[in-house]
C-alpha cells in the first residue's frame, strides 16, 4: 500500500466476504469457525441471508464465565448468545464516521451491508483500521 494513501470509505478498508454464522448454528460450531478463520467476530444470518445480529468473541466469553450458559452450552445455538441488532454501515461511509462510530459504542467491528440494507458483503474492525494506520507509517 502507498504510504501516502490514505482510505476514504469503509468500502476500502473492510474485509470482504465476510465469514457468517447461521442464527441456529450451534455456539461450539460458530467459535471453531472464529479460530478456524482467525476471525474475532461473524455476521450472523437468517436461511434467507439477511443479517440478523452479531456474534463476537466477547459474547463466547460471556458464556464461558457464566455457569448457567457454561452448563446449556451444548444446546446453545448462536441466537442465544448474539448481539442484535448489529451496528451497520455502508461501503460507501466515510472512514473518520465508522472509526467515530466504533469508538463512541465501544465496539471492535461494523458489519457493511449492501445497498438493500440487509445482505453483510464485508466487516470492518479495529484490526483493519490499525493495520491501515500502521502502512501509513509516519508519512
Amino acid at each position: 500500500m502507498n504510504p501516502a494513501w490514505e482510505p476514504r470509505s469503509v468500502g476500502e478498508l473492510m474485509t470482504r466476504d465476510p465469514i457468517v454464522a447461521g442464527v441456529d448454528m450451534p455456539l461450539a460450531d460458530a467459535a471453531e469457525l472464529m479460530d478456524f478463520y482467525r476471525v474475532s467476530g461473524l455476521p450472523v444470518v437468517d436461511e434467507s441471508g439477511i443479517l440478523v445480529g452479531l456474534l463476537s468473541q466477547t459474547d463466547l466469553l460471556h458464556a464461558r464465565t457464566t455457569e448457567a450458559l457454561w452448563h446449556a452450552w451444548p444446546g446453545l445455538t448462536v441466537r442465544h448468545l448474539m448481539t442484535q441488532p448489529a451496528v451497520t454501515v455502508m461501503s460507501n461511509t466515510a472512514i473518520d464516521e465508522a472509526m467515530n462510530l466504533m469508538e463512541r459504542l465501544r465496539i471492535h467491528r461494523l458489519v457493511v451491508i449492501d445497498a438493500d440494507g440487509e445482505t453483510p458483503i464485508g466487516v470492518l474492525s479495529v484490526t483493519d483500521l490499525v493495520r491501515s494506520m500502521a502502512e501509513r507509517g509516519g508519512s
